[in-house]
């Protein structure tokens, strides 16, 4: 059974900084698999934030470019976000996402509420 599952969500200051991580268990060598982190904000559609694909491509929405790194540990089978500058805008509910060819897998969402 693959799963993926977020934590390190929480509350920070406008301005603050988090670092979110994801643990995978996986079948196969969690290296062939491509990442991503997405997040929901209430109300709003799922979006994408990041992407680390196997070949170590990186993928970044444009509101995430400059904040945001992320980044994975294949032999710990974790991925990372780490998010810098943060602002209400970015108050959302975050997902890890994997996926191995036409397979995908989500993790549960871990929440990040920013006060300003």
């Amino acid at each position: 059974q693959v799963t993926f599952a977020e934590s390190g969500g929480g509350l920070v200051q406008s301005g603050g900084s988090l670092k979110l991580s994801c643990a995978a268990t996986v079948g196969l060598t969690f290296s062939v698999y491509h990442v991503k982190w997405y997040r929901q904000a209430p109300g709003k559609q799922r979006e994408m934030v990041a992407a680390l694909y196997s070949d170590g491509v990186l993928e970044y929405a444009d509101f995430a470019k400059g904040r945001f790194t992320i980044s994975r540990d294949n032999p710990k089978n974790m991925i990372y976000l780490q998010m810098n500058n943060l602002n209400s805008d970015d108050t959302a509910d975050y997902y890890c996402h994997g996926q191995l060819y036409a397979r995908t897998y989500w993790g549960q969402g871990t929440r990040v509420t920013v006060s300003s």
